[in-house]
């Protein structure tokens, strides 16, 4: 049964190639003066490769300058708009969108504290900026965040693996998720606030080296030595859930908080992150009890593969992390 830790590794590979494919695309509109206001266009990329989406602005909207950056994971224009008279009523179209798999997370933000956001998707390329901001498209926009978010975040989605392949029974597994919830929600929701703050070069190295702790942690644990993982894992999980909530308050603020909705945004971004750690943890469980039935055998060196797989994959985040400083 403990080889059946390599199906779980393939399947999270798998899983984090998919949702790569899958990341969303970010438009931002704030206010700058009057007439004038920032846009901001934002497309994933592979290599110089991004999708073919171009949003058709209202006529009227002027571009005043445009600058263009591409970095090493997403195409970032910005330009300066000038646009006379109210935003409400206006249509943004998303042409391409509709062929395509992927979503633009729209957010405009305007002078008087009045923030819209929402998600659009292949089949509605269309958003009519409405008179007001509607309180349930701020809970379904950062609830679908946060899930999305958990759920192509591939370091996480492994550091909450490795805890489930070191921690043994069912009491100790809930509490050690529940202390990991707890942790990363404290910090996400200080972070967001401004409350506290670190830079992110340095959250992400260290998130990659609490994968590279966990998989030392388990192939000791397989030798027989003691490891305080093993026998206290709601510790570990508490303690470095903290940094992890640093990372997820860094998702967060590429979007922001609509300033009108702060703790509801706040709220469901969270409730979407644990809707997605849930719906991991219980698709690992299903398959493990989908196994337990199957009843195979598997020779006993298999079950190596799973740590050394995941230090391996996490020892080269960190190296690229740690080299990224100095770019």
């Amino acid at each position: 049964m403990r080889s059946i830790k390599i199906c779980l590794i393939l399947i999270a590979c798998s899983f984090s190639l998919y949702s790569n494919d899958l990341r969303p695309a970010y438009f931002s509109l704030s206010q700058q003066t009057d007439s004038t206001y920032q846009l901001v266009w934002k497309l994933p990329a592979q290599g110089s490769a991004t999708p073919k989406i171009y949003p058709n602005l209202p006529e009227g909207w002027q571009i005043l300058n445009e600058n263009a950056n591409l970095l090493s994971d997403n195409l970032r224009r910005t330009y300066t708009i000038q646009i006379e008279g109210a935003l409400q009523g206006n249509q943004l179209y998303f042409e391409g969108l509709e062929k395509t798999q992927l979503e633009v997370i729209l957010s405009i933000k305007l002078f008087d504290d009045i923030r819209y956001a929402s998600i659009l998707k292949p089949g509605n390329p269309y958003y009519i900026i409405p008179s007001e901001p509607s309180k349930w498209d701020v809970v379904k926009t950062y609830v679908v965040l946060g899930f999305e978010h958990i759920l192509e975040g591939f370091d996480h989605l492994l550091f909450v693996l490795s805890l489930l392949l070191i921690t043994k029974g069912f009491g100790k597994l809930v509490r050690t998720i529940t202390a990991f919830t707890i942790a990363h929600s404290i910090t996400l929701t200080m972070a967001s606030l401004g409350m506290v703050g670190l830079p992110m070069p340095p959250v992400e190295a260290i998130i990659a080296l609490s994968i590279v702790f966990l998989a030392v942690e388990i192939i000791n644990h397989y030798k027989g030595k003691d490891c305080i993982t093993a026998r206290h894992p709601w510790i570990v999980a508490f303690t470095f859930g903290l940094l992890h909530g640093f990372g997820f308050a860094g998702a967060l603020s590429e979007v922001g908080l609509p300033q009108t909705e702060i703790p509801t945004a706040l709220l469901f971004f969270n409730v979407g992150v644990e809707l997605g750690q849930l719906t991991f943890v219980l698709a690992i469980i299903l398959l493990l009890w989908i196994i337990r039935k199957i009843k195979s055998e598997w020779p006993s060196w298999v079950r190596w593969i799973a740590p050394y797989a995941i230090g391996s994959i996490a020892s080269f985040w960190l190296i690229e992390r740690v080299v990224g400083f100095w770019k």
